[in-house]
């Protein structure tokens, strides 16, 4: 027998092997499209646009499902009841961090968004208590947004109504109330510090670390340096990115729809005026611009999927056994573009969020935060800043694009992990 046979058989083996170790494992879970080896269902599912691939899927298979990413199987949830059962109602059991390799080897498991089972649980206790004791949900949390907001305009001003790419500015506000919390300082946005932050997120923030190194001694404590550089870090990363890009998203379909800005504009000098700075509570008298925040985010639906949870222990859901450990995706998507709640869902419209007499309607749906146990620490700061940011623009420009309204495109450059919109130039218009 030839070496050359010999490898052959070798290697066709070890492909039965892989299969009857697939097909048993895929006997208990909920069904799905059938995996090649190695590689699974990698080819079934479009990178540039999951969303579309796993509505697809979820024709054929339901509304849970199974994909096999690599030789792992994934639990996918489409549609909100799949979502709202599992991550509500089953709330503790899907609490886990799915793995992603790329941050694995970065996070090595530490901070607040990677985490898992007890350091998680002490982090994200930690975080929201620091967050609370720094102000949030406090009147001096509001105040350093609406200093950031103020200082955002007077950047804008610099611009004098030439097109600009508002990308770098949009970044700096966000990120400086980050800063005015950890550090208790705001930076200029030319300052060299903070343009180093800007582009180093995870770096340079020890000064968290020091007042819990009683803490050195204790082998078991997850209060250790690292962890609270890493905590600190998911908190910059997360809390500067997102808002930014739904601030870039929002100025873009205020400038796609001329006749909804208008509304807003309308309703800010009626409610605030053009005296003083708005604050959280002129939000409760301001209906329509609430519908479009709310609008902004369900249309731009930001994380298709958010970031994959795990199931923390064997389950049963839906009469299919789920391992522990096994990845779960959850498609906000399927929750924010659902066609019931949310008529003509691809369009934007901040009806959806508008009873019949123009009063702001809540929606169970609207889940651009995620929900469950992984719900985004940061959700209250983020509906502040945009609502201080947008309105304070608003307050104090006219937007006004410099080509075509109808060669706008509102079409997101990636709808893989992230929906990113396109450049675009804007003029503001100093009212």
């Amino acid at each position: 027998m030839t070496l050359g046979v010999l490898l052959g058989l070798v290697l066709s083996c070890l492909f039965l092997l892989s299969l009857r170790r697939q097909s048993s494992e895929r006997r208990k879970l909920p069904p799905g499209p059938t995996p090649l080896p190695v590689i699974g269902n990698i080819l079934q599912v479009d990178l540039k646009d999951i969303s579309k691939s796993l509505k697809n899927l979820s024709k054929v298979y339901g509304p849970v499902f199974t994909l096999y990413l690599g030789r792992k199987p994934a639990v996918v949830l489409y549609g909100y009841e799949a979502v709202k059962e599992a991550l509500i109602d089953h709330g503790e059991e899907f609490a886990g961090r799915g793995s992603i390799p790329v941050f694995d080897k970065i996070n090595k498991g530490l901070g607040i968004v990677f985490s898992n089972g007890r350091n998680w649980k002490a982090m994200r206790r930690f975080s929201l208590m620091a967050l609370r004791n720094f102000g949030m949900g406090k009147r001096s949390i509001e105040d350093r947004v609406q200093e950031e907001a103020r200082c955002l305009v007077e950047e804008l001003r610099k611009t004098n109504g030439s097109p600009c790419d508002p990308t770098f500015i949009l970044g700096c506000a966000p990120c400086n109330v980050i800063c005015s919390i950890v550090f208790q300082n705001r930076f200029d946005y030319k300052d060299k510090d903070f343009l180093n932050l800007m582009n180093n997120l995870n770096k340079n923030v020890e000064i968290l670390s020091t007042p819990w190194i009683q803490e050195k001694n204790n082998p078991k404590t997850e209060f250790t340096c690292e962890n609270l550089i890493f905590s600190a870090g998911d908190l910059f990363a997360a809390g500067t990115e997102t808002t930014s890009t739904t601030l870039r998203y929002s100025l873009l379909l205020l400038l796609k729809y001329p006749e909804v800005t208008a509304k807003v504009q309308k309703e800010i000098d009626h409610v605030i005026g053009r005296h003083r700075s708005p604050s959280m509570q002129d939000r409760s008298h301001m209906p329509y611009t609430d519908a479009v925040l709310h609008e902004v985010q369900r249309y731009i639906d930001l994380l298709p999927t958010s970031l994959p949870h795990a199931v923390t222990c064997d389950i049963k859901f839906r009469n299919y056994l789920i391992p522990k450990g096994t990845t779960v995706i959850a498609s906000l998507t399927s929750v924010l573009h659902d066609d019931k709640e949310f008529p003509n869902p691809e369009r934007f419209d901040p009806g959806h969020f508008l009873d019949e007499n123009g009063k702001f309607k809540k929606s169970d749906y609207f889940v651009p935060f995620s929900t469950g146990k992984r719900i985004c620490v940061g959700e209250g700061l983020a509906r502040m800043e945009l609502f201080l940011f947008l309105t304070t623009i608003l307050q104090n420009f006219n937007l006004k694009s410099p080509v075509d309204l109808k060669d706008l495109d509102t079409s997101p450059v990636n709808n893989g992990f992230v929906s990113v919109p396109p450049e675009f130039q804007i003029c503001f218009i100093p009212i």
